[in-house]
């Protein structure tokens, strides 16, 4: 059970460390949060904290202990390169801040049990940022098959085709590394397995191949080429199935960063009553350009709108905000309530541990079974 907090009459105080996806995203996402107040920024490098600081109008700080011993900072959204997350989290946690973290969450399901025991203890709510489930045609999409509209799965399949790593003078960075979280499994695998998980159940059992299709980037301060160590491409196959039925879904899962004119994320789902498509082309956004069909046995392919509950009641230029600021929502409201939240650590750990035993696969060509998390 997490702390409840019954007198809170301000805002959560909140500070976002990483001026990435931090910056981009997460602070127009809290500016719309009534609950929550971003009140400092964290970055390694002054200049990039000084420049973000006077460009949003929000305090800064350059020292990870002192942001960690201001008691006005009451939460933290950590939107770091992978690499430094687990112990940055594992910092904040024990200094007793509440958590929004981006993903992966760690580089090995390991550390992120770690911080589940470590965030029990210390009773504090932990988000993790899988924001495809709070994207209104994502949840139309789940609703749709709990209902049973399409009857019993038979066959998932699941592309996700872009074109971001497909230059290859693009250069070499983290992404290029896999001992620092880079690669198409980090960024694309970790929110496929989590939807997967979502909408249908937990993973089974899985085989699959990993891709270094580019294999050498250069390193732009050195102009000298470097090795590129992660995967920019995964073939995945999975059986997914719940506790309510023996039935095992074969599920088809296709990442690659390399596609050039790529088509984008694409869930594909064939039922004994129909099938569900739900997709887009959008390379950057999450919701401008998604469609969901539904296709009733002997029918037409219909297009399915959101269920008004489920639609956002602002959106902004980038889309990536509002299922962004709606999961925030949900973290302040775990935070005001005492409840756990989801997504949060369990979610996150279970996507892990598929991306995890998806490389041992690949490694030595076999298929991996799965027992209960």
């Amino acid at each position: 059970m997490i702390m409840k907090d019954t007198n809170r009459k301000k805002p959560l105080g909140v500070a976002i460390a990483g001026l990435g996806f931090g910056e981009t995203v997460h602070i127009p996402a809290l500016k719309s949060n009534h609950g929550l107040e971003a009140i400092s920024l964290w970055h390694p490098r002054s200049d990039r904290l000084v420049e973000a600081s006077n460009k949003h109008s929000i305090s800064s700080q350059k020292d990870w202990n002192a942001l960690l011993n201001d008691p006005k900072v009451e939460g933290i959204i950590l939107a770091t390169p992978p690499e430094p997350r687990f112990k940055l989290a594992y910092e904040a946690l024990d200094a007793g801040k509440h958590l929004l973290l981006e993903k992966p969450v760690a580089l090995k399901a390991e550390e992120i049990k770690m911080l589940q025991r470590l965030a029990i203890q210390k009773r504090l709510s932990v988000a993790v940022d899988f924001e495809y489930r709070a994207v209104p045609l994502f949840m139309q999409a789940k609703r749709l098959i709990s209902q049973g509209v399409i009857g019993d799965p038979w066959l998932i399949k699941l592309d996700w085709l872009m074109s971001s790593r497909s230059n290859p003078s693009r250069p070499w960075n983290w992404y290029s590394e896999a001992e620092k979280g880079g690669g198409v499994l980090g960024a694309l695998g970790t929110h496929a397995f989590d939807m997967i998980h979502w909408l249908f159940g937990p993973t089974k059992s899985i085989n699959a191949l990993l891709s270094t299709s580019i294999k050498e980037r250069i390193e732009p301060h050195s102009n000298v080429k470097k090795e590129v160590t992660s995967e920019d491409t995964v073939l995945a196959q999975l059986q997914i199935g719940g506790a309510e039925t023996d039935f095992l879904i074969p599920a088809q899962i296709t990442l690659s960063a390399v596609a050039r004119e790529g088509r984008g994320c694409w869930i594909e789902v064939y039922g004994s009553k129909g099938t569900l498509v739900l997709g887009s082309k959008n390379q950057k956004d999450y919701v401008h350009g998604f469609g969901l069909s539904l296709t009733k046995a002997g029918e037409q392919a219909k297009a399915v709108i959101p269920d008004q509950d489920l639609a956002f009641k602002r959106t902004w230029t980038d889309g990536r905000v509002a299922p962004v600021a709606r999961l925030q929502s949900w973290w302040a409201e775990s935070i005001e309530n005492g409840e756990p939240i989801i997504p949060g650590l369990t979610e996150g750990l279970s996507s892990q541990i598929v991306c995890d035993r998806i490389r041992e696969s690949a490694l030595t060509g076999q298929r991996y079974q799965f027992e209960n998390y």
